[in-house]
């Protein structure tokens, strides 16, 4: 397993749209482990293959407290949501910046597992607003885009503040 680089907003490659993955073989496998091992190392509670600049739909999210709960999701797509919940939110692509972000307070997500069996999973709370935030990605979407023009310009201008530091 390796450690994948983690591209950083406002990179344009976190806009382009994943497409389905149609055969899961090897290749699919090992990329979910390297994504949730870049996740833990982080640390992050999930991590889309946009993230990491595979345009594929692939998600891994552990959410638990004990983070030893890992769900990996292949062509996840949420089939129902209701309700309504305000939650900061924080990226993996956006370090160090927090918000927070409507989303649906409860979801109904049907993805395949890594032998390729169709899964459905009900989410609340912290597991559905990851869902979402995470398939989000996958459609060349980061939370940001959900703020403000104003608060966006305002973290594109932090980040790239933070990039020339750090160069």
């Amino acid at each position: 397993m390796s450690l994948l680089p983690i591209l950083r907003f406002p990179d344009p490659r976190l806009k382009r749209v994943a497409t389905r993955i149609e055969a899961l073989d090897d290749s699919v496998r090992r990329l979910a482990r390297d994504m949730a091992e870049t996740m833990y190392e982080a640390p992050g509670i999930g991590l889309a293959a946009t993230q990491v600049d595979v345009h594929q739909r692939l998600i891994v999210i552990d959410a638990s407290e004990t983070r030893d709960q890992l769900l990996i999701l292949v062509n996840p797509e949420i089939i129902q949501q209701d309700g309504a919940q305000l939650c900061e939110e924080g990226c993996l692509s956006v370090p160090g910046i927090y918000d927070k972000v409507e989303r649906a307070e409860h979801v109904l997500v049907r993805y395949q597992d890594l032998d390729g069996r169709e899964q459905i999973v009900e989410a609340v709370g912290l597991l559905a607003v990851c869902l979402q935030h995470e398939i989000d990605h996958l459609q060349g979407r980061v939370f940001v885009e959900h703020l403000s023009q104003l608060k966006q310009v305002r973290i594109k201008s932090k980040l790239a503040k933070q990039a020339r530091i750090t160069a």
